[in-house]
């Protein structure tokens, strides 16, 4: 199982690296996980060429938060008109909203994800 990251929907794993798989949506979605903002900028590892190794050759996102504003930099994917994105911009509660809305469904879906501690449920925001 992976994560699928849409930006304007648009797939940008798959139009970033042909050969990436996005990581496990345990290890991406979790509260407090590596997509949570934080003032800090860090690297982010969202997708690998093999699934088990995260730091495989796969790709990574530059992610930080100004204000109510989550910025990703550092990408690198054509858009729709063939033109290079390389940063994008997400309100910070509808970005916060989305993660919790997709792990939610992913725990729905995966009977694994009902483990104690390791699922969606009782988020409290981003978490530094």
């Amino acid at each position: 199982m992976h994560t699928h990251l849409f930006v304007d929907g648009l797939d940008m794993i798959a139009r970033s690296h042909s050969g990436a798989v996005g990581l496990h949506p345990r290890r991406l979605l979790r509260p407090g996980g590596p997509l949570y903002p934080a003032d800090a900028i860090r690297d982010v590892n969202v997708a690998s060429v093999v699934p088990s190794e995260p730091s495989a050759g796969g790709l990574v996102v530059r992610m930080r938060l100004h204000g109510e504003t989550v910025v990703w930099t550092d990408l690198m994917y054509p858009d729709l008109q063939g033109r290079l994105v390389d940063e994008v911009r997400f309100d910070l509660r509808q970005y916060l909203g989305e993660i919790e809305r997709a792990c939610r469904e992913w725990e729905d879906a995966d009977d694994e994800a009902s483990l104690p501690g390791d699922g969606c449920r009782n988020t409290r925001g981003p978490v530094e």
